[in-house]
């Protein structure tokens, strides 16, 4: 019997961004009707792998990559999206790419659409076809009921919920009959567990068809309930290769986080309890999209480095955007004792809290604004820094000197790379963009500072540099940083105590010489309740 040819193989891919690799001689292949589970943490390479098959603009414009891509066994290169597409490849991204104002209808037959002839196209030509809705209404149905859901096709996608979003965009690409491989890309993050449910129940029909599927989430049962096999990735390498029937649930999440690490490299200082409680979190609800917080329960003490790790979508990243009223919140925050309004980020501000932000192009700088006035904004706005008094304070001027000198403090501090403080943010490279919003955050001066996945998208010696900056601000200031990461050996290297987040609740805190096994434990939520070291600790 001939061994079957894979619909997919991508062989020895490498993939480099301005000099720091991301992809080494990763191998992958897809059998025909194969669901694949791809698994990793943040950073290990999943996204740029898959933007590499499926022809992302990115990947040409940072130099391509190495390797072989082969599709029923014939090599090839695609330059965009649509020739993936027309390979038969489709992909659902996390962010949905639909159009609101469409119905379902015309969004799953997008580019697809089929149209009538008429006499005015005879005469004028084929551009004045008209479209021919009932059939494009019958092919939507049959996409939605080949997923076993239940969407009216002549829905506004504007007015749908977004587990109905979700299944619409799984129906466009599935409708096209050339379709021999789909990518999937965190498909149940938003939706709910009878929706998540639903949808697993359709990959595996899906799959009975013949289409083969790459499927990439966080929630790990997830890939045992529906896959076949899994590929685990871990810094741009994959480390396991296995039928899931070999392995289990637990050995996955050692080797996603397992990193082999020096003992310098974990945190060693002592952990003090008895410090005063600066930053007390009580019952704590965030409704922050594919972040959800929905019950925490935090006590920081002062001087502490305290870090919140946890999987993509968990909720971590939603706790300090709703502490500092970025996102609607419930519960209380106290800060040396004083209850702080929540849904009000100049109460925080005023309460002595400061965020560097995990988005830092969006939220966290003023991109065609000069470096200087980036560091002294928000201590103008909020704490009137930087201000000159007029006429007995009639008048206020800005003090450019005071704003000057403290942008060369923080050039200097952090090394940030610039030919000088009037140079404009958006031509830094991101390394010395993060710098920046951590120089903006220093120059409130907080008694806590939330710095929220601060290392993302720079390079190693950036991290490096980041990651000692802020240790030297605690040491020398005092000041309690409480630290998101998705890079749980990041938390390790800099943090007394890390908690980890786990379907928006805290599921455990340990301290940084914990090992990779029980971080992972309590990461899948295999740890909740149980262990006296996770719960004494905390």
């Amino acid at each position: 019997m001939t061994e079957q040819q894979p619909v997919l193989q991508m062989q020895d891919i490498t993939k480099e961004y301005f000099g720091n690799r991301v992809l080494t001689n990763v191998c992958l292949d897809v059998n025909r009707g194969e669901i694949l589970g791809l698994v990793g943490e943040n950073g290990a390479g999943k996204s740029t792998l898959m933007n590499i098959l499926f022809g992302m603009s990115i990947i040409a414009e940072t130099g391509g990559y190495t390797g072989k891509v082969c599709i029923d066994g014939k090599e090839v290169v695609f330059q965009n999206p649509f020739d993936a597409l027309r390979a038969g490849i489709g992909m659902v991204h996390q962010e949905f790419s639909l159009i609101p104002g469409f119905t379902a209808t015309e969004n799953i037959l997008l580019n697809g659409e089929v149209l009538h002839d008429n006499i005015v196209a005879k005469l004028f030509g084929p551009r004045l076809k008209t479209l021919d809705l009932p059939e494009m209404r019958s092919i939507a149905e049959k996409s939605i009921e080949l997923l076993g859901v239940e969407i009216n096709p002549d829905t506004l996608v504007a007015e749908m919920p977004v587990g109905h979003k979700q299944f619409t965009e799984l129906a466009r690409e599935i409708h096209r009959p050339e379709m021999k491989l789909l990518v999937l890309d965190e498909p149940t993050a938003v939706l709910t567990e009878s929706e998540a449910q639903v949808l697993l129940t359709s990959l595996r029909r899906l799959a009975a068809t013949g289409i083969s599927i790459i499927f990439i989430t966080h929630r790990l049962q997830e890939i045992f309930d529906v896959c076949d096999r899994i590929v685990i990735l871990r810094d741009g390498q994959v480390v396991k290769e296995a039928a899931t029937r070999d392995t289990d649930i637990v050995q996955v999440a050692e080797l996603m986080v397992g990193r082999s690490m020096s003992a310098k490299s974990v945190a060693t200082r002592a952990y003090d309890e008895k410090t005063e409680t600066v930053i007390s979190i009580d019952h704590l609800w965030v409704d922050m999209p594919g972040e959800t917080v929905r019950d925490v329960t935090l006590e920081v003490h002062k001087g502490e480095i305290f870090g919140i790790g946890g999987l993509a979508g968990q909720g971590k990243l939603g706790i300090p955007n709703g502490v500092m009223g970025l996102y609607p919140a419930g519960g209380s925050v106290t800060v040396h004792g004083k209850p702080i309004p929540l849904n009000d980020p100049a109460a925080a501000l005023a309460a002595g809290m400061a965020f560097v932000s995990e988005d830092r192009r969006g939220v966290g700088l003023l991109l065609e604004e000069a470096l200087d006035l980036n560091i002294a904004s928000t201590a103008m706005q909020s704490q009137n820094k930087f201000i000159r008094p007029l006429l007995g304070g009639l008048l206020k001027w800005r003090d450019d000197k005071a704003i000057q000198d403290v942008a060369r403090e923080y050039i200097e501090a952090l090394d940030i790379k610039c030919t000088g403080t009037s140079q404009r943010v958006e031509e830094l490279s991101g390394g010395n963009q993060q710098k920046i919003c951590l120089a903006k955050a220093f120059a409130l001066q907080p008694d806590v500072l939330f710095v929220s996945e601060p290392t993302r998208g720079i390079d190693v010696g950036a991290k490096a540099r980041v990651l000692e900056a802020l240790r030297t601000y605690n040491r020398k200031n005092g000041t309690t940083i409480i630290m998101i990461s998705s890079e749980l050996e990041e938390l390790r290297s800099i943090c007394d105590r890390i908690a980890i987040v786990d379907e928006g609740r805290i599921a455990g805190i340990l301290p940084p010489s914990a090992t990779a096994k029980e971080f992972g434990l309590l990461m899948i939520g295999k740890l909740k309740g149980e262990g006296s070291e996770v719960n004494s600790y905390a």
